[in-house]
Parts: C-alpha cells; sequence; structure tokens
C-alpha cells in the first residue's frame, strides 16, 4: 500500500492510546515529519497525499496537513514508545 491509496481522516483520532489509525498511517506521520523538517510546501507534501484534493479545496488540505502532523510530532514525542511495546523482540 502506498501512501496515496491511504484514506485519510479530516483529522486523525485523537487519543492517548496508539490507535488503529496511527498504525496504519506510520509511513504517512513519518513521510509529514520529513516534509516539516525538510521545508516541504504542505500544498505539495499533501498532492502527494490526497491528490488533486489538494488543489480543489485547499482549506480542507491544510487542516489534514496540520491535524495530521500534529498527531505524528505527538507519535515522534509519545507514541512510538507504544509501538516498541508491541514489538517483537528479534527486531
Amino acid at each position: 500500500m502506498t501512501l496515496s491509496t491511504l484514506l485519510l481522516l479530516d483529522a486523525p483520532p485523537e487519543s492517548d492510546p496508539l490507535t488503529e489509525y496511527d498504525r496504519e498511517h506510520f509511513a504517512t506521520y513519518l513521510f509529514l515529519l520529513d516534509c516539516s523538517a525538510g521545508d516541504m510546501d504542505w500544498r505539495d507534501a499533501m498532492t502527494q497525499l490526497i491528490g488533486d484534493d489538494a488543489k480543489t479545496d485547499p482549506g480542507k488540505a491544510k487542516t489534514m496537513y496540520d491535524s495530521h502532523l500534529a498527531r505524528a510530532q505527538w507519535m515522534s514525542r509519545t507514541g512510538y514508545s507504544q509501538l516498541l511495546r508491541v514489538l517483537p523482540p528479534n527486531l
């Protein structure tokens, strides 16, 4: 599954425990963190994630970007530790 084939909600679920959505969108979160760190324009990032919808509804795309980037930042500070607890020991 590529980033562009994942269905993005308008905003990711807000929850202290990791959600299934977080697990499914882990690569999306990494992509957004990388884009943000590399100063990629949010419009370009969202075009890669949701295609032409980013251009036809930029307000919605910006809201999606901001909310998913915030969740990605949460994952990088806090949520990742929950992933580490469920990984098989041989990884």
